[in-house]
């Protein structure tokens, strides 16, 4: 999937107004119930559904039933949408995670499983370039937890967010991968099984070559599995470092 959308994008002092609700509110709505909360409910909607290719601010205006000028009132155009719909779906519930001060393995486990459900809920989310993101308040809520949850770990603030920011290359790395397995399916009409198998005649006699032995003696099921296992996998193997750096930073505190 390749990127489409960045964030950041447009007028970003704007954007944040309105993601903290700083801004000026119109005098008077196009229609009684528009609100600001709805049109970035509706832009969700039409994300999910249809992709960020299908997004637009006449889109929206249509689904919901007003002028497409109407929605000027209350947002500059399409690049401030994105800003507040991706902080839309990063609402962050801290009833549902542990709490960080019961250790930091529990709760960042519990971030990546949420991370990776938000992808698969959203996974239009991966089209946006967000090397510059925009802190809203549920993306801030989320990052004080993270934080919280490391305290007390010995490592430095940054390390703290390289962490994360490593933590979180994994997460979109690994969702990426999966969500374009699954487009390659829906795009050629290809299962990945058929795929890889229509592969099987040229690779077989390849490896009969001795060109590449450490490939040739791996056993027959080494590829098979699903997703799951290799992010299960990946996640265990993460935190396992994790672990280690923090152990390096504790001994280290206690010696005399």
């Amino acid at each position: 999937m390749t990127t489409t959308e960045h964030s950041g994008s447009g007028d970003v002092s704007r954007s944040l107004e309105l993601l903290w609700g700083l801004g000026e509110r119109p005098s008077r709505g196009p229609k009684p119930g528009l609100t600001l909360d709805r049109i970035v409910t509706t832009a969700v909607a039409v994300a999910d559904a249809e992709g960020l290719g299908a997004l637009s601010m006449r889109r929206v205006a249509t689904d919901l039933g007003v002028g497409t000028m109407s929605l000027y009132r209350y947002v500059p155009g399409k690049a401030e949408l994105l800003d507040l719909m991706l902080d839309k779906v990063a609402e962050f519930d801290a009833g549902a995670h542990p709490d960080p001060a019961t250790g930091w393995r529990p709760a960042m486990e519990a971030l990546a499983r949420g991370s990776r459900q938000q992808y698969e809920r959203h996974p239009w989310l991966l089209q946006v370039d967000q090397a510059r993101p925009l802190l809203g308040p549920n993306a801030l809520d989320s990052l004080e937890y993270s934080v919280r949850a490391l305290a007390g770990t010995g490592l430095t603030d940054r390390e703290k967010i390289h962490v994360l920011v490593t933590f979180g290359g994994f997460l979109t790395g690994i969702s990426r991968t999966e969500l374009n397995s699954a487009l390659a399916e829906q795009r050629t009409g290809i299962s990945n099984a058929d795929f890889w198998q229509s592969q099987e005649p040229v690779l077989s006699k390849v490896m009969l070559s001795g060109r590449y032995p450490a490939l040739a003696a791996l056993d027959e099921n080494t590829f098979a599995g699903d997703d799951n296992s290799v992010f299960e996998l990946g996640l265990a193997a993460l935190l396992d470092g994790i672990a280690a750096l923090i152990a390096t930073r504790t001994a280290r505190t206690d010696t005399p």
